[in-house]
Parts: structure tokens; C-alpha cells; sequence
């Protein structure tokens, strides 16, 4: 059953396994332009199934936390910042696992922390957003435009939103109830991620970590993915036709068992 709190105005979901299984809690940190409803539908009935407790959290500015009013003064340090309060206020340290933005926050995060375990999945890599950035100009001009006025706060249509985020079929139902949850993304925040405050991989924790990528992302490319892979020194799982969204792409579920399948084998 799906719970949400405030905790020091950050929103919270929950969701827990029906009786206590022992396992290591989830924490999911969402991406840019989402919250934490994002890994609600999917992810976190999917893990706690599976006997995982999952919680999500939605930065501030995002979903319905509070800070909305100062936007695009939200830095990436704001962003760990909160992690760390929602990480403090759970009894044990959770796996945590990041989409997009959110593997970036994550990465940031063990420069300062250590985590029982780390996934990244579709995150902007370690190296910083600007090659994503060109990769898409070049690629696909109209959707970099688009993408552009999201972050003004101004309104794009589900067709936009398909093209960004999905490679196969996408439910128009669950699109456009993406588009009415979707919001701004702090300038500073990505400013941050594109050259000002990227991980310093000397002073990071290593724990064991996986890494997710989708063929079709648009976003954050597969070879960008594997980038961060040979950076750690780990190898890159990529998952065919699907696209940045990885949540909701009709073939999620082999997404989370992936997760799933490995949270099993290290056996915390």
C-alpha cells in the first residue's frame, strides 16, 4: 500500500513489502522536470513484492514538496542535501537508486556518505550533461528547442513528450498523466550538471553499483551510459527499444527484475 509524509517538507512515498522480510530499504531519487510519483505505479510495487521496502523521495521544488517558489535557485548540493534528510530520517541506510538527474544526485551524494549500494539508471554521467546536450542539438534540434521551453515552465503536448521519453508504445492515458505532473527544472541545478559541480571521483565511496541504460534514450544515449560504466570500471546494462523512461516503457518489468536480480545476488 502506497503512503506518502512530509518530512522536513520534502514529500515522501512508501511503499512495504506486506511482512518484514530483513532486506535492505530502496530509496529512488527521480529526474529532472519529475518527483517522486514517478517510481510509484511501477518500480515500488514491483521491489516491494520482492520483500524490499521502497521509498521515494521528491527533491524540493518537485511534486509536492515545498520550495516551488525558488525554483531556480535549487542547487545539485540542495539536492543531496535533501537526499540526506530523507536517508537520516530512515532507520538504516537504503540502496539508493537515481534516474537521470537523480544517478547524478546519487553520485554527489557518495562523495560525502557512503551507501550500502548504488544504481544509476539512464543518469547524466559523472563526465556532466554537456555531450548529451550536443548529442541531442545535433540529433534532434526540434525536441532540444522543446525541451528548452519545458524549462521555462511553458506547455508541450503528449506527441513531445512520447518523443523524448519513449521509444516503444506509450499508453496515451499514462502520457498525458505525465504531462499534468510534469514540471520547470532549476537552471542552477543544471548548470551544476553541465560543468560547475560534477562528482569528484577522488573523494567518492565506491559501492557496489549497477548501471542501466536504454538503446533509444535520447536524453542520456547509451554510449553516454557506457561512458559512466568504464569511468567505474564496471560494465553497462543497455535494454533494447526502450527509451529514457524506463519506468513506464511497456517493458519495465524486465527493468526492475534486472534491479531486482541484483539487489538479490549481493545479498545485504
Amino acid at each position: 500500500m502506497l503512503k506518502t509524509e512530509i518530512i522536513a517538507g520534502l514529500e515522501v512515498f512508501s511503499c512495504l513489502p506486506s511482512r518484514k522480510s530483513g532486506k535492505p530499504a530502496l530509496l529512488f531519487v527521480h529526474g529532472a522536470f519529475a518527483g517522486g510519483w514517478m517510481w510509484t505505479e511501477t518500480f515500488m510495487p514491483f521491489l516491494a513484492e520482492a520483500g524490499y521496502p521502497c521509498y521515494a523521495l521528491s527533491l524540493r521544488g518537485h511534486g509536492g514538496s515545498a520550495g516551488h517558489e525558488h525554483m531556480d535557485w535549487h542547487s545539485i548540493a540542495d539536492y543531496v542535501d535533501d537526499v540526506k534528510t530523507v536517508v537520516d530520517w530512515l532507520e538504516t541506510p537504503p540502496v539508493l537508486i537515481g534516474h537521470s538527474m537523480g544517478g547524478f544526485v546519487v553520485q554527489k551524494y557518495l562523495e560525502h556518505r557512503p551507501a550500502p549500494a548504488v544504481a544509476l539508471v539512464c543518469s547524466v554521467p559523472p563526465q556532466g550533461l554537456i555531450a548529451a546536450q550536443f548529442h541531442l542539438l545535433l540529433s534532434k534540434p526540434h525536441l532540444f528547442l522543446e525541451l528548452n521551453r519545458i524549462l521555462s515552465g511553458e506547455y508541450t503536448d503528449t506527441a513531445t513528450l512520447r518523443e523524448a521519453l519513449f521509444a516503444g508504445e506509450a499508453d496515451e492515458t499514462m502520457l498525458a498523466a505525465w504531462l499534468t505532473r510534469m514540471q520547470n527544472e532549476s537552471h542552477r541545478a543544471l548548470l551544476d550538471m553541465t560543468m560547475f559541480n560534477l562528482p569528484n571521483l577522488f573523494t567518492m565511496h565506491r559501492p557496489p553499483m549497477l548501471l542501466l541504460g536504454a538503446e533509444e534514450d535520447v536524453l542520456v544515449p547509451a554510449f553516454l551510459v557506457q561512458t559512466t560504466a568504464n569511468t567505474y570500471g564496471l560494465h553497462a546494462h543497455i535494454f533494447r527499444h526502450m527509451g529514457h523512461a524506463v519506468t513506464h516503457e511497456k517493458e519495465w518489468p524486465l527493468v526492475a527484475a534486472t534491479l531486482r536480480d541484483w539487489l538479490e545476488d549481493l545479498r545485504l
